[in-house]
């Protein structure tokens, strides 16, 4: 089974012949109260988060930005992925799991939550590159229809690269885990570590690190009095990224190292399953920040969640309350797709969701 799924810290070394002279047996016990814990509180706050950005968007009355369909599908698949840890943690303490078809659904919508995710991500960077600094040439081509249209194709890229990830799960003798022909017992574990680290994390990290170096040098040559603050966030990002990600996507590639008997020392084997069980829920936590990253720390969701708390109020009280803009705000919103190239080359094509 690929050490990506959250149900990997409980899983013995199946690979070693001689595992069952190496106890495992409290390290599986602290990874079921840990996990639990831990997923626990991933599943709260990524939530609450994540809702809070498909509320302020679906409920606003401004006009929509191609940014705001990519924030939206970005808390759309972190919602997908945390609302499949309650199964896992179900199935962590709970000895009878899953059946075969909550296993195989709960795993697929696992993989298709993490690389959307991963996805939406990188593409952000690479409209934000398009924004700034191919800001003349991109005007007519970043429109909302482009936004859905990219979206849906991202979707199908997830879909399609988590196939292998969960093609061959399937629920036998309690356990959820991936039972593969004997002719790719061998191979099969490998290639599903390999795609992750490459497909999951390499790849999309140089893309992110590439078009927010190109962002910044052209930030370095705007005047523009929200370049600092810009470029604060595009370092938050990409450490935010790389803190996260690097040391799990680190312990994968040592366990695939390991499915060839790189480390025969059950000291070493020990070590290795408590790092990646640790380092995994690190990763996780990620899509908890997702919403203070990408959409709460623009000046625009802050105005989406105040109109949100307002008409919640009304509600709550029983009577309306009128959400009004002044006329510079609608000036601006209007004025959003006819920014002239010489103002959006230091701009963002007046999407405020990332204050860049």
């Amino acid at each position: 089974m690929s050490t990506l799924s959250p149900k990997s810290i409980l899983e013995d070394f199946q690979y070693d012949e001689n595992a069952e002279v190496c106890d495992m047996g409290d390290m599986v016990a602290f990874g079921t109260a840990f996990l639990s814990i831990v997923y626990s509180l991933v599943f709260v706050f990524g939530m609450v988060g994540n809702l809070l950005v498909v509320l302020a968007l679906t409920h606003s009355q401004k006009p929509k930005s191609i940014t705001d369909i990519y924030l939206l599908n970005l808390a759309l698949s972190d919602l997908l992925f945390v609302a499949t840890l309650p199964f896992w943690i179900h199935y962590l303490i709970r000895e009878h799991g899953f059946n075969n078809a909550v296993c195989k659904l709960t795993t697929a919508f696992f993989f298709i939550g993490f690389f959307g995710g991963i996805f939406f991500i990188t593409i952000i960077s690479i409209d934000r590159y398009r924004a700034i600094v191919l800001a003349a040439n991109s005007m007519n081509n970043r429109t909302v229809q482009h936004g859905v249209t990219i979206s849906l194709g991202i979707w199908a890229a997830a879909i399609l690269v988590s196939a292998p990830q969960f093609m061959f799960t399937k629920h036998e003798e309690n356990e959820c885990f991936g039972n593969y022909p004997e002719v790719l017992q061998d191979i099969w574990p490998v290639l599903r570590n390999m795609e992750a680290n490459i497909l999951g994390f390499l790849l999309p990290l140089l893309i992110m690190s590439y078009c927010y170096l190109r962002i910044i040098l052209t930030l370095f040559s705007c005047k523009n009095h929200k370049k600092a603050k810009a470029i604060k966030l595009i370092f938050l990002v990409v450490i935010v990224f790389f803190f996260f990600w690097t040391p799990y996507h680190m312990m994968v590639f040592l366990e695939t190292l390991s499915l060839h008997n790189f480390f025969p020392n059950c000291d070493m084997k020990r070590h290795l399953k408590l790092a990646l069980g640790v380092t995994e829920t690190i990763a996780f936590t990620h899509c908890c920040l997702n919403p203070f990253i990408y959409a709460f720390a623009g000046e625009k969701f802050r105005k989406y969640l105040h109109q949100l708390y307002r008409k919640c109020l009304a509600v709550l009280c029983g009577h309306s309350v009128h959400v009004t803009f002044s006329s510079s705000e609608s000036q601006r919103s209007r004025g959003e797709s006819v920014l002239s190239s010489n103002l959006t080359h230091c701009t963002t094509d007046g999407d405020e969701s990332m204050p860049l």
